[in-house]
């Protein structure tokens, strides 16, 4: 039995040490990542979700992995492994950031960024956060656990293991993607700016002609209803083209880079 045993150890021993060296990559994205990243998660929970997603994604690229020995994983992969997932996660936090930038210019161009700012983990006004908390339980109904577990495998083929990522590939790659975010972002927004450009220069010409009549008071309380209307009538449109944007990135993150 004993023999039996030591056999067995001799077989997983490689197999434990591939496990790990995806465990690697999958933890430090796990702490990034939307949805299951967010800072409202218990620890214990994205550690063993972190898990699971090893169990899925390392039947898939252990046939690219290199032959490893304990001080391999500890030292060499210990270091680029780390560093790749925490890019692979960032990249995808950005996505909502997006969604924070977007509330946060609509709450201040309908002037109620005020309320109920600073609610929750990451201060933001309140149409921020229903974005962000909307955003994020389409993306898990539309099935995000399947497409990170997708996206973290084809990383192998975009990020070797092993190997350091190039600094300045990932930096162009990076900076490629923090454009893209607040581009969207403002273009999420963009409802809000128009309607609070046309509503300023309207009080503008109302004060003009009027200029006894208190137009901040009469105002105020209209692109208030406004804006709340105006985000009722356009956050499912919002939503689609963010979700959109998204599986557009995990299908192909490098695709438009030039």
């Amino acid at each position: 039995m004993i023999a039996a045993l030591t056999a067995l150890t001799e077989l997983a021993g490689p197999t434990a040490l591939a496990a790990f060296a995806v465990f690697l990559r999958v933890g430090a994205a796990m702490a990034l990542l939307p949805a299951f990243g967010e800072q409202t998660v218990p620890a214990r929970i994205k550690l063993m979700v972190a898990f699971g997603f090893t169990a899925v994604v390392a039947p898939s690229v252990v046939g690219e992995l290199p032959a490893l020995s304990a001080q391999e994983v500890a030292g060499r992969l210990l270091l680029s492994e780390t560093i790749i997932g925490l890019a692979l996660g960032a990249v995808l936090r950005l996505f909502i950031i997006t969604l924070q930038i977007a509330g946060t210019m609509a709450a201040q161009s309908v002037s109620i960024s005020q309320i109920m700012g600073g609610a929750g983990v990451d201060p933001q006004p309140a149409i921020g956060h229903i974005m962000v908390v909307a955003g994020l339980a389409i993306a898990v109904i539309l099935g995000l656990h399947v497409k990170i577990a997708q996206y973290l495998i084809y990383s192998y083929e975009l990020m070797p293991p092993g190997k350091l990522p190039v600094p300045s590939d990932l930096l162009t790659w990076g900076v490629a993607r923090v454009a893209r975010a607040f581009a969207l972002g403002f273009g999420l927004a963009m409802p809000f700016v128009i309607t609070s450009l046309l509503y300023n220069l309207t009080l503008g010409v109302i004060n003009r002609a009027m200029p006894q009549l208190m137009v901040a008071f009469v105002g105020a309380p209209a692109i208030t209803m406004g804006g709340l209307l105006l985000l009722a009538i356009s956050l499912p449109l919002m939503l689609q083209v963010w979700i959109g944007a998204m599986d557009t990135f995990l299908a192909n993150p490098v695709g438009d880079l030039p």
